[in-house]
């Protein structure tokens, strides 16, 4: 047919339509008996409207969906066509149903080959979106197999055709709009003599499926971040220095933030403040601090209602000296993350050990992991995290130089893309000349993204003006991680091949 004179639009079907959908049906299906009667597809339009979909082109129905409410723990199991359409043709749609059972989908073949099928599966998953469906499913025919009953079973077929070893023109097409063979139905339509009587029970899962909640379990789809840009400057006192912190978390707070994000060893400036003569007796005599930085900032998250990431601090332990963050909830729950790989400055100079343990937490606002600086380097530890559900990974740093920046900043680019997240980083500006080996400071902070449609053409949400002072701001939209892992351009973690190769954490401690 010509496409100049083409006028497609999707619509609900009407009872008036039934002659249109009739005939529509009748060519489809001359050796199934043809279109059902007038009375099942009135019932389908009663029970559930929105659920029948047309195509229609220049007012004459070309294409058709029809769909039902089911109860996803009874379909998602075996079942026959008879449990969905009676002896007398009647099909029961459960308004209570929890999933979306997909019936019939006809093309007139007249218009065939312009991809009509597939808008008409976009129209029945955003409909399930919009109706918090936990999936569609749908009983599957598979008309070629009769040619290869003979030296191919079921499960042989199916696998060859999900291969693109065998084109089979319903189940070829059902798995290239994403859905997944879940099991074989056996007796499914016993005259279907194509299929054999057999047919895939296939599933779409619907990844923003959110269970019935109250208001104060739900998940936030949408998650403010507010990163400080943190000037160093002289200070006459720790009290003089927290009360910068909780400047900034009560700024940060009137923007009614999730989370705040401070970065690497911001409160050195308290090192100048001691009599120490070397960098070793400096740091130990900063991390005399940590604990009144951990109780006053877990304070902060509570009285101000946002999750603070602690930037990073010296912590003696056992004669050893860790660099740590603290993941203080609002809540009044406190976490901690340990640096686990050392820069030879803080080896050698401050004498600082490596922690064995990287985590996941969970928070009120999502999965969220922290790696401090040097840490975003190791892609393993990101990965390590990917497997455990993250949807945030939290980057203080500290570099002295552009070069430095931008190795965290590339790494943590990186770690974004390949694990399908949001990172946010936070460092440090301005000179500190009374503090040996932390004079000059260079940052940029950012929150980076994933490379998809979905986010910035630069995978880059927002960022600071380079050394210069400031908060930044920003919405993350998890809605776009769910839908990037399932239905991305590429797909970074479910294209993984583990067959060939993993990561794993050895020698794991147990949580105490």
């Amino acid at each position: 047919m010509s496409t100049e004179t083409t006028l497609i639009e999707i619509c609900n079907l009407t009872k008036a339509q039934y002659p249109q959908i009739k005939e529509l049906m009748d060519e489809a299906y001359p050796g199934l008996g043809g279109a059902w009667p007038s009375h099942t597809i009135y019932r389908l339009i009663d029970q559930f409207p929105e659920g029948q979909l047309g195509i229609v082109d220049d007012g004459k129905i070309v294409g058709i969906a029809l769909s039902v409410q089911v109860d996803y723990g009874r379909f998602s199991n075996p079942h026959t066509y008879e449990d969905i359409v009676d002896g007398h043709d009647r099909v029961y749609s459960d308004e209570n149903g929890d999933a979306m059972y997909g019936l019939d989908v006809v093309i007139a073949a007249s218009h065939r080959g312009m991809r009509l099928g597939r808008r008409l599966y976009d129209a029945r998953k955003e409909l399930c979106r919009q109706y918090n469906l936990r999936a569609i499913l749908a009983g599957g025919r598979i008309p070629q197999y009769h040619n290869y009953r003979d030296t191919l079973s079921p499960t042989e077929y199916i696998e060859k055709v999900d291969k693109k070893e065998i084109y089979d023109p319903i189940l070829s097409f059902q798995l290239s709009n994403d859905f997944q063979v879940k099991r074989l139905l056996k007796k499914y339509l016993p005259e279907d003599q194509e299929s054999v009587g057999y047919a895939t029970l296939l599933e779409w899962n619907n990844i923003m499926y959110e269970p019935t909640d109250t208001v104060l379990e739900s998940t936030k789809s949408v998650v403010r971040v507010g990163a400080v840009q943190w000037q160093m400057r002289c200070v006459e006192s720790v009290e003089e220095l927290l009360k910068q912190v909780e400047y900034f978390v009560d700024t940060v707070s009137d923007y009614q933030c999730d989370f705040i994000l401070f970065p690497e060893f911001f409160n050195a400036p308290l090192m100048g403040l001691g009599p120490q003569t070397n960098q070793t007796e400096a740091i130990r005599f900063l991390a005399e601090y940590t604990d009144t930085f951990k109780e006053a900032m877990s304070r902060m998250a509570v009285e101000y209602n946002a999750n603070i990431i602690t930037g990073s601090m010296p912590l003696a332990e056992n004669d050893n000296i860790y660099n740590v963050t603290y993941l203080c909830h609002r809540s009044g729950k406190i976490d901690e993350q340990r640096k686990i790989h050392i820069t030879p400055h803080e080896q050698n100079d401050w004498v600082i050990q490596g922690g064995d343990r990287i985590a996941v937490f969970e928070t009120d606002a999502g999965r969220v992991g922290i790696q401090i600086c040097y840490d975003v380097e190791f892609p393993e530890l990101t990965r390590i995290q990917a497997k455990q559900g993250l949807d945030i990974l939290f980057v203080p740093f500290w570099t002295d130089t552009k070069n430095s920046y931008l190795r965290v900043r590339h790494c943590a680019q990186a770690r974004a893309i390949e694990n399908e997240c949001y990172v946010v980083i936070a460092g440090s500006v301005g000179n500190l000349p009374e503090v040996e080996s932390l004079d000059v400071q260079y940052a940029q902070s950012a929150v980076l993204t994933p490379s998809d449609f979905p986010f910035p053409h630069d995978a880059t949400l927002n960022e600071a003006t380079p050394n210069t002072e400031m908060l930044l701001f920003s919405d993350l939209d998890m809605d776009k991680l769910k839908i990037l892992h399932s239905e991305g351009t590429v797909r970074n973690l479910k294209d993984r091949r583990e067959d060939m190769y993993d990561v794993i954490l050895k020698n794991s401690l147990p949580e105490d």
